[in-house]
């Protein structure tokens, strides 16, 4: 057995239920392939600290599963496989304010979506920082840094192009996925074998109502402090938001906010286009009256935030990275 297969294995057993098995929401993509764990030993920071899964279902109707996610002791991706694929891939990375992950709304539906254009969509289930973690704000990045550089490893498995990887972030999520599109090449973990050598930059970043600052007095307070701790300085949250970090090298970035949002402020999406426009880096950004908070892609035809998908696909496209 292949070390990938090996992974596969132990991270299903992992996922206590969440992608087990086909159900209701499920049945909107292709059965999950696999679940791959990120980590081949003890993840890094681990204190030893037992962490239980947990998965509490918000929603009311028992067609449409809304299940929140805790207790992520060893993160995964859950691979999401279309009938017609295109070559390209997209990490997903659902929000929950750095102290849950809203699995279905932010991860399932959205590879429904991709899946049906043909791209290979990969859910990443990151460590949330308060559950027992050390340098605690840099769990989150460590794992998407890894996953990137595990969807790029096992490129011809999954039956993609390692220059066709897309990131896809919401809400704190957003704030995840834009850190990893500002700071992909910055040392957040100790390399642990061959997979580690690879580029963990994004080829284009989609950015969905995202938190992005951390210093401003926009910013979304509860993220802030599940990421950095309830104390932190000005410093750390300086270091740590997103906007400051754009570069020559951030990769081409989308935007997307409503007007009504609020939790997180559509300020913090201008922010960061305006950084990305300084840095004179592709770049849109949509702004729509009304759709508020954590719409995904659940929004009626008839508010205009619901387009956005197309929109994106239509910017990924542009930039090379066909969606």
């Amino acid at each position: 057995m292949n070390d990938l297969s090996r992974r596969t294995l132990i991270g299903g057993s992992m996922l206590l239920g969440i992608a087990a098995a086909a159900t209701s929401a499920d049945a909107q993509t292709s059965a999950h392939d696999e679940v791959v764990e990120l980590w081949p030993g003890p993840p890094p920071g681990s204190t030893g600290a037992t962490i239980t899964r947990k998965i509490a279902d918000q929603s009311k109707d028992p067609a449409h599963l809304d299940r929140w996610v805790t207790g992520i002791a060893r993160p995964v991706l859950v691979v999401y496989r279309p009938a017609r694929p295109n070559g390209t891939a997209a990490l997903v990375m659902p929000g929950g304010g750095y102290g849950f992950l809203s699995y279905d709304n932010e991860g399932v539906s959205q590879a429904a979506w991709l899946n049906a254009r043909g791209v290979t969509a990969f859910i990443l289930l990151y460590r949330l920082p308060s559950e027992g973690w050390n340098d605690r704000a840099d769990v989150p990045l460590q794992d998407a840094q890894r996953a990137m550089r595990l969807i790029r490893s096992g490129a011809a498995r999954f039956g993609i192009r390692a220059d066709k990887v897309a990131v896809l972030g919401f809400s704190a999520g957003g704030h995840l996925a834009g850190s990893l599109a500002t700071r992909h090449a910055e040392r957040t973990y100790a390399p642990v074998d061959a997979t580690d050598t690879l580029s963990a930059r994004p080829d284009v970043a989609g950015l969905i109502y995202p938190v992005i600052t951390l210093d401003q007095p926009f910013t979304h307070v509860g993220s802030r402090d599940m990421l950095l701790g309830p104390n932190s300085s000005v410093a750390e949250q300086r270091a740590r938001s997103v906007e400051r970090k754009v570069d020559a090298t951030t990769p081409p970035t989308f935007l997307v906010h409503a007007a009504d949002d609020g939790l997180v402020p559509v300020a913090n999406s201008i922010a960061m286009f305006d950084a990305l426009m300084a840095a004179k880096r592709p770049t849109a950004l949509h702004v729509f009256e009304d759709g508020g908070h954590g719409f995904g892609v659940r929004l009626p035809p008839a508010q205009s935030a619901s387009a956005w998908p197309g929109l994106f696909a239509t910017f990924a496209t542009r930039q090379g990275v066909a969606l």
